[in-house]
């Protein structure tokens, strides 16, 4: 399949042929949920701590006498009914982290991609360079693509000039493609690439994989 390549003011420069194998996937939202499931789990710090009665300070003797107090029994002040006390039930610092096989990562990494460009949502500009690294340039690039909304911008390699010329924006995200996933295309409406940055993706999860099926075909 052919998509218009568009350059940074807005202008169709050329077509590109698209890998029918990372472009012309299927949906299946069942794998593409347990991935998005999975990437928030890892986003997790799980670092909530409390502390329980044999923790929190305190409560080295009986506060008062068991009768004749006209009070409440009570044998600590770290009791979790008293207002200084432990917290019964309360989070620890545990692990969030989820896994998930390569080969069903890809598989919603290719349904994502494929679902964008079907809804029309996947712009290919040939090459995204700045004169100068500010927003108000970020803006008019974006501007011309015709990128209003919230967007994922993905480049070949790291650019710290177009990150520096977003990072007042707060619906759009740079990232790099080899840290492309599902979690942000779901996160973002628009995805932008550039030419390179589609090469680099088809190397990485398209023909390595197809040539993996055809030598197992071929040993079958």
């Amino acid at each position: 399949m052919q998509v218009s390549v568009k350059n940074i003011n807005g202008n169709t420069v050329d077509k590109l042929e698209l890998s029918d194998l990372l472009f012309g996937a299927s949906m299946n939202k069942s794998v593409v949920h347990q991935a998005m499931v999975m990437y928030r789990a890892n986003r997790r710090q799980g670092t909530a701590s409390t502390k329980t009665r044999s923790q929190v300070s305190g409560g080295g003797r009986k506060p008062w006498r068991q009768k004749y107090m006209n009070k409440a029994r009570h044998g600590s002040i770290r009791s979790p009914i008293w207002r200084t006390g432990g917290v019964v039930f309360g989070p620890h610092p545990r692990d969030y982290r989820q896994d998930m096989p390569k080969k069903m990562r890809h598989l919603a990494l290719r349904c994502m991609l494929s679902d964008k460009l079907r809804q029309g949502k996947l712009v290919i500009v040939d090459q995204l360079t700045l004169s100068v690294s500010k927003t108000k340039e970020m803006i008019k690039a974006l501007s011309s693509l015709g990128i209003g909304s919230s967007a994922l911008v993905v480049t070949s390699e790291p650019d710290h000039k177009i990150v520096r010329s977003c990072g007042n924006l707060r619906n759009i995200r740079i990232i790099p493609v080899t840290l492309i996933n599902t979690g942000e295309l779901l996160a973002r409406d628009i995805l932008l690439m550039t030419v390179a940055a589609v090469h680099k993706a088809e190397t990485m999860w398209g023909q390595q994989d197809l040539s993996k099926e055809q030598n197992g075909k071929e040993k079958v």
